[in-house]
């Protein structure tokens, strides 16, 4: 028996009297691993395909950055909300709703929205949809498991930021191969299916917290909770780095490295695939070594290897040992973080702490883009770019192994060094 089976108590059900099923919260944590893997494959679709526009609508590098962030920014902000919806209605509701809504965005990109840069960030504001699936999934899973084990069960749930690879192996291909639109389309079917399925199976966990507070009065007292803040800072750091290499490495090894289309595609299938591979492995070392231990020690490979890659090294190698190093660092860093959420967050407010801790991991995927687009386009090189992140993930550690660790401490939980 895995794990999260062996770990799970049986809470009773206040509505009904009933005990939880043997087996059901591994089938709800299988559905939700599934839904964010839909939905981050939508929320990916236009990045595989930004050197593609950048050729066709003529657009400087800085136009390409944005339009591939737009998607992140937008799906990033709306977990804030979509996390405190999912707190008030629960998984069973949001997780379709959020699927069928994502549909009519990628429809139109599919169909209409790919002649120009201002469609393209239309339908990518309205993508962004897709990437508020991590806010209803985190409060979701966190409900059918007890806090020893809630580690591993958000660990292994965020391994469908995977989807984001899905997007990446097939986006270009399916598009070579058949057109602009056959991706969309494939991919808006995924999503319908899952909708129904969702609306059919999912069940949020017995005796679940449902909040009567007002939203906006339940916002500001997440905002008064010190995990929210030091958990948003590490996210932007851990999941923001994700989300930027997921978004930008195509381009950066096309530009930096000379790499065809395709190829720049494959590697970063294998960077986020890596990342994804890691995310359960960082909740699952922080249950049993303690969140801080865990950030601390991927945050630490993060600053040697931006380090390292700010010298462009040759790819092969050093460049490639750098990339997949960080991968690994970023994907065991935002398993650990929430970890620390799910650990340490009040039950009845893990979906509005996964709002605002979400929507800062995924500003911190926005902004570096943006970033690493301005200094290639005004010096010719990365360099500085990376530098940045190396400062940044410095000062994320020193944060971590300093003020978070004795808030942990405080706690008395696992989140702590123990």
């Amino acid at each position: 028996m895995c794990p999260l089976e062996e770990s799970v108590r049986a809470v009773p059900a206040q509505a009904t009297g009933r005990t939880s099923p043997a087996g059901r919260p591994a089938i709800m944590l299988t559905l939700a691993t599934l839904g964010f893997a839909v939905n981050f494959w939508a929320w990916a679709l236009l990045s595989p395909l930004g050197p593609r526009f950048k050729e066709t609508l003529a657009l400087s590098s800085f136009e390409q950055s944005l339009l591939v962030a737009v998607p992140v920014v937008v799906g990033s902000l709306g977990r804030i909300p979509v996390g405190a919806l999912t707190d008030r209605f629960g998984g069973r509701v949001m997780f379709p709703l959020v699927s069928a809504a994502t549909i009519v965005p990628v429809l139109y990109l599919g169909l209409f929205g790919h002649s120009s840069l201002v469609a393209l960030l239309v339908g990518g504001f309205f993508l962004g949809i897709g990437g508020t699936a991590f806010a209803v999934g985190v409060p979701f899973v966190s409900g059918w498991y007890p806090p020893e084990r809630r580690g591993l069960a958000i660990g292994v749930f965020g391994a469908g930021m995977g989807g984001t690879a899905i997007s990446a192996l097939t986006t270009v291909k399916l598009v070579d191969a058949h057109s602009m639109a056959n991706p969309f389309l494939i991919t808006a079917a995924a999503l319908a299916v899952y909708a129904v399925l969702a609306a059919v199976l999912l069940r949020d966990a017995p005796g679940r917290t449902v909040p009567t507070e007002p939203l906006a009065r339940r916002l500001a007292d997440t905002s008064r909770l010190s995990v929210t803040w030091q958990a948003s800072a590490l996210y932007a750091v851990a999941f923001g780095g994700y989300v930027a290499f997921s978004v930008y490495l195509p381009t950066y090894l096309k530009t930096g490295y000379g790499l065809g289309q395709a190829d720049a595609a494959n590697r970063m299938a294998g960077f986020v695939l890596l990342a994804v591979a890691m995310r359960p492995v960082g909740g699952w070392l922080s249950d049993r070594l303690g969140s801080v231990r865990v950030l601390a020690g991927s945050l630490a490979v993060v600053v040697v290897g931006a380090a390292v890659q700010s010298a462009t090294p040759a790819l092969a190698p050093v460049g490639t040992i750098a990339f997949l190093a960080m991968a690994a660092a970023l994907g065991a860093g935002s398993g650990a973080t929430f970890a620390l959420v799910a650990q340490l967050a009040p039950a009845n407010k893990v979906g509005s702490v996964t709002g605002v801790v979400g929507a800062a991991g995924g500003l911190g995927g926005f902004i570096p883009p943006l970033v690493m687009g301005a200094i290639f386009s005004a010096s010719g090189s990365y360099a500085l770019g990376l530098l940045l992140l190396a400062l940044v993930s410095a000062v994320a550690l020193a944060f971590t192994v300093t003020r978070v660790r004795r808030d942990a401490a405080r706690s008395g939980t696992a989140a702590g060094t123990t």
